[in-house]
């Protein structure tokens, strides 16, 4: 092999190199960005849940001032 092809081919070793290091750190990026999603969308679902059962009771509590308001009107 000629020195200009062994050269060649350690230039293309190297450039291989490097993109393997750019690929694996922007699959380790890719990791930790998916990490704080799944981190991001487990709390929303907990707030949202905290929120629909809040909903919920307010919803009951509505409904019974309703009828209490409905039953004294009644009564006048």
């Amino acid at each position: 092999m000629s020195e200009t092809a062994s050269t060649q081919l350690d230039l293309e070793l190297v450039r291989l190199t490097q993109r393997i290091e750019e690929l694996l750190a922007e699959v380790q990026a890719l990791k930790e960005e998916n990490l704080a999603l799944r981190r991001t969308h487990d709390s929303m679902a907990s707030e949202r849940a905290t929120l629909l059962q809040k909903n919920e009771q307010v919803r009951t509590r509505v409904e019974a001032m309703i009828g209490r308001l409905k039953t004294l009107e009644q009564g006048t």
